[in-house]
């Protein structure tokens, strides 16, 4: 089989054999990889860059030839990955007994108040909140890479301005603020049943 040609990929001018060898490289490359890729980190791949729609469609493709099996292609805030469905988490799960780190309700508070009102300062949430903002909470968020500092409000004191990262969107397999589930939702996923 010929190798595409560094100008077929990057003007969207494929034979069927060349699609399938493109496919072949990104899906490789995605699959070794420990972190989510980014289109401009894919583009490295080929000797003559692609343009951003080519790469689109190839990894829309890879996307449908894995459609049925265990792990699928998705588009993070930080690229693209592969990873487990969600029906295999609790067959996976048995191989890593570990239990995740838990975290408190005030640091859950703390994280839903950045993700929703950012950026904010820790002044704001201790007003949302009602109470004050340990440093513990803060400092858990931001070495969970969940949280980072945007900037300063400018204001007397210059507060620092928290946002979530994209990190905080990767690990829960978002591509983007707007897939978080709406607000009014979110009561009923950190009570359990019958709490207040």
């Amino acid at each position: 089989m010929s190798l595409p040609t560094e100008h077929a990929i990057a003007e969207e001018k494929l034979s069927d054999a060349e699609r399938q060898h493109a496919k072949r490289v990104l899906e490789t490359a995605l699959l070794v990889a420990p972190e989510p890729m980014s289109l401009t980190t894919l583009k490295q791949l080929f000797p003559a860059p692609p343009a951003a729609a080519v790469l689109n469609a190839l990894l829309a493709d890879i996307q449908r030839d894995w459609d049925g099996r265990g792990v699928e292609l998705v588009k993070l805030a930080s690229g693209w990955r592969f990873r487990a469905r969600l029906e295999m988490q609790p067959y996976l799960d048995r191989l890593n007994p570990e239990k995740p780190p838990r975290y408190s309700r005030a640091v859950m508070e703390t994280l839903a108040i950045i993700a929703y009102r950012q950026p904010v300062t820790r002044g704001e949430i201790e007003e949302i909140r009602g109470v004050t903002v340990a440093s513990t909470i803060i400092q858990a968020l931001k070495d969970r890479d969940w949280i980072e500092v945007v900037g300063h409000k400018e204001v007397p004191g210059r507060p620092e301005l928290l946002a979530t990262t994209r990190a905080f969107l990767d690990d829960l397999g978002l591509a983007t603020l707007s897939d978080l589930p709406p607000l009014a939702e979110l009561g009923n996923l950190v009570l359990p049943d019958g709490a207040s």
